[in-house]
């Protein structure tokens, strides 16, 4: 993928076998551009990442020449570059979660015998992507492109517990949708307390708080740097799955959840 630029290309077909650990390199400064939160100085990023200066200028230079990273003489700083901009666009278009995770979803519903589905953040909604039914199961409010309060669900609770305290504030403080919600939070003192629960327990849960009847477990999905990816949640009507079976549940649909995680990022991803 990143070869079609021709910035890392040079590493690949025949090249030698030192063209690999310079590939990770060059990924490496990549990765560590991104990550930032604006342009940063080139000493910066080979002290950050351990490695010489001099080899820090040569993979700089290379990204730049490729349109991967943008250097700023006045600053003397680099970072990201349109050719990155175009690459997160492709990933979006490709719809990677959609398609790596309908065969997870397929095979968790197999599993369970319950209906499962797979949700993203937006803001204070969580939106479904996807949702694969289980056999004699009664369509769900829970559709594909539905958009719910993230805080009212299981699916959201499970992304939301996963982030940090001043992003959360953020978010809730002033959000006038949070403060119209049918079942809101009492204040955000009561979600940090709800959300920490998720975070002890590993898993999010709601009972009629969605669709009367019906209840939800779900497992957050988080990307190589430990940012909530998605959330794949399974539900089921009450009499089905007792609540001291719930954390059972949690287990196994976390396998299925890892993954989706591990086909994501190619790696192991962060718990």
């Amino acid at each position: 993928m990143w070869g079609c630029r021709g910035v890392i290309v040079s590493y690949m077909g025949q090249s030698p076998p030192s063209a690999v650990p310079a590939a990770r390199q060059a990924l490496r400064v990549l990765s560590h551009l991104g990550a930032q939160r604006g342009p940063v100085p080139a000493a910066a990023v080979a002290r950050d990442l351990g490695i010489p200066r001099s080899a820090c200028y040569r993979i700089l230079t290379a990204l730049v020449d490729h349109g991967y990273a943008i250097h700023y003489p006045e600053d003397r700083r680099y970072g990201l570059g349109y050719a990155a901009y175009e690459l997160s666009s492709g990933f979006s278009r490709q719809a990677p979660l959609s398609r790596l995770g309908a065969p997870i979803l397929a095979a968790l519903v197999d599993h369970v015998g319950e209906t499962a589905h797979l949700g993203v953040l937006d803001g204070t909604d969580v939106i479904y992507l996807l949702e694969q039914r289980a056999p004699h199961r009664p369509v769900l409010i829970t559709d594909v492109g539905v958009r719910l309060p993230a805080h009212q669900t299981a699916t959201g609770r499970s992304l939301l517990a996963c982030l940090p305290a001043t992003q959360l504030r953020a978010l809730y403080v002033e959000d006038p949708v949070y403060r119209r919600s049918a079942r809101p939070f009492r204040d955000l003192p009561h979600l940090r307390r709800t959300l920490g629960e998720v975070t002890r327990s590993g898993f999010a849960a709601e009972s009629g708080e969605v669709s009367d009847g019906f209840a939800s477990v779900a497992v957050a999905i988080r990307d190589r740097n430990g940012w909530p990816a998605a959330s794949l949640a399974v539900t089921f009507p009450h009499g089905n799955v007792p609540e001291e079976s719930w954390p059972d549940l949690a287990q196994r649909i976390e396998r299925f959840a890892s993954e989706l995680g591990r086909r994501l990022s190619g790696a192991a991803p962060a718990r």
